[in-house]
């Protein structure tokens, strides 16, 4: 089974092959941790712990070196714990303490907070876990080396590196822009951009910046005598050169990303190291919206993970976000999750009484993922083993048990039944027999497995159906609110 993955860079899927068949190595962007993570936060949490988990299955299967089964995996998500925002959030809520020390308060907590809520949507940790303020050292190595390398220049005690020196350098550097696949008077015209005096040109970005009084400061590169700090997109590329070398093979994080601090990231280590690629792959999932639009606060649509955690099991959140490709937008909305928790509760019921050592996980399910992660795909085998194992083949739903643990569903009892109940204020009259008249056609067609989803969605919506012929002998389905 060859796993074939989209790279943002190239514009085509590909298969994977590593640099390394003995290591796979995967960088992914982690949170800032100033606040509670939103739900837009947890898609490329979820979508890169599912291609970690495929990965690792993959690498004991010996896909990778000669069937021997000895492929590591290393997945690297960073905390980002120096930011504008995490000084503004310390000195708002300790105003009586040096902020170093409430910066350290701020961060602790809120990574604390994270860890909490990607554990409930089922996400693994990952292998490595490196705090931005660990990997100064790191930082100030690659700087001094672009500006020895004529990329980057010192100004007012700023180091700023030049995207037109990268793109005048030899053809071996990727074109500063290919990852967006935009020119530069195009990225101008585009982006915010910083045109302070001292730049030789506009496009130019901070490498590392001088402290303001009272911010957290290291002693600063190339001959800088005053302490400062570093730009934010340096700090990413320090983490990955430290923990899995000068190149690796996949690089993810969200759409939004790909610009300014992706094409960033690359154009640093690229020049910074004298290499063609910074990842092998690039892989970005698509954005969030809800209900149609997009998350803001001053929509009323802004939803923390911890908010949704509330009302809903962080399964429940996992299986509507893998509903949608990864690389698709997603629109996040309350009958999705209304979805999700109805399957799930299916699922449950179907496994209840086997063992997922007795199954194995789905062929389906595996080449769905290894065609660049097709999770909606991977899903709809989800529910055709779901039907066997309705239908009473134990087998089918000992795979569909093993199957749903590997995707990091466990499908313990957590009441989604009384959970869509209690939620559900109201019934539609209308949308009921709608669904009721799609059932009844299904019926009649022998799709019966059609049938049971769409009784399986009216019960989570509360309803009960009872079949009967009517006075003329034909079939007939009346409904009532379950009580």
């Amino acid at each position: 089974m060859q796993l074939r993955l989209y790279d943002t860079l190239t514009r085509e899927k590909r298969p994977f092959v590593p640099l390394d068949p003995k290591h796979v190595r995967m960088y992914v962007c982690g949170p800032t941790v100033y606040d509670f993570a939103h739900i837009g936060n947890a898609r490329p949490v979820i979508v890169f712990d599912v291609l970690f988990r495929l990965l690792r299955h993959l690498a004991k299967q010996g896909v990778w070196d000669d069937g021997k089964g000895e492929t590591k995996v290393t997945y690297v998500r960073n905390i980002t714990d120096v930011d504008d925002k995490i000084n503004d959030r310390a000195a708002r809520d300790f105003p009586g303490l040096p902020l170093n020390e409430a910066i350290r308060k701020v961060t602790e907590v809120t990574e604390r907070q994270f860890h909490e809520d990607v554990d409930a949507l089922g996400a693994l940790r990952p292998t490595v876990e490196p705090r931005a303020t660990e990997h100064i050292a790191e930082m100030r190595a690659i700087i001094e080396k672009l500006v020895e390398g004529g990329f980057a220049y010192v100004a007012e005690d700023h180091v700023l590196f030049s995207p037109q020196a990268m793109n005048a350098a030899n053809k071996v550097l990727p074109r500063y822009g290919a990852l967006a696949n935009r020119s530069l008077d195009e990225m101008i015209a585009g982006a915010r951009v910083d045109v302070a005096p001292y730049k030789r040109d506009v496009t130019d970005f901070v490498l590392w910046k001088p402290s303001k009084p009272g911010e957290p400061s290291w002693p600063s590169p190339a001959g800088i005598k005053s302490e400062g700090r570093p730009g934010w997109h340096i700090e990413c590329s320090a983490m990955a050169w430290k923990h899995l070398g000068e190149q690796f093979d996949i690089h993810g994080g969200g759409i939004d990303l790909v610009f300014p601090h992706h094409e960033n990231e690359l154009a640093q280590s690229c020049c910074a190291f004298h290499e063609a690629r910074m990842a092998n792959t690039w892989m970005h999932n698509g954005f969030l919206q809800v209900e149609g639009e997009k998350m803001s606060k001053s929509l009323g649509n802004f939803f923390t993970i911890r908010d949704l955690l509330k009302d809903w099991p962080g399964e429940v959140l996992r299986f509507q976000m893998l509903m949608t490709h990864y690389r698709s937008p997603i629109d996040w909305t309350r009958h999705s999750t209304e979805q999700a928790a109805v399957a799930l509760d299916s699922f449950q019921h179907i496994t209840r009484t086997v063992d997922a050592e007795h199954g194995t996980v789905s062929e389906d399910v595996l080449s769905a993922l290894s065609d660049d992660l097709n999770t909606s795909q991977a899903i709809a085998a989800l529910h055709s083993l779901a039907a066997k194992g309705r239908a009473g083949d134990y087998r089918a739903a000992s795979d569909l048990k093993a199957t749903c643990d590997f995707l990091g569903f466990t499908l313990k009892g957590v009441g989604l039944q009384d959970i869509l109940r209690r939620q559900k204020s109201d019934i539609d009259a209308d949308q009921v027999n709608t669904l009721i008249a799609e059932r009844a056609a299904a019926r009649a067609r022998k799709d019966f497995r059609e049938s049971d989803r769409i009784r399986d969605e009216l019960a989570a919506m509360g309803v009960v159906l009872k079949d009967g012929k009517g006075a003329d002998g034909k079939p007939v389905t009346t409904w009532e609110i379950a009580r």
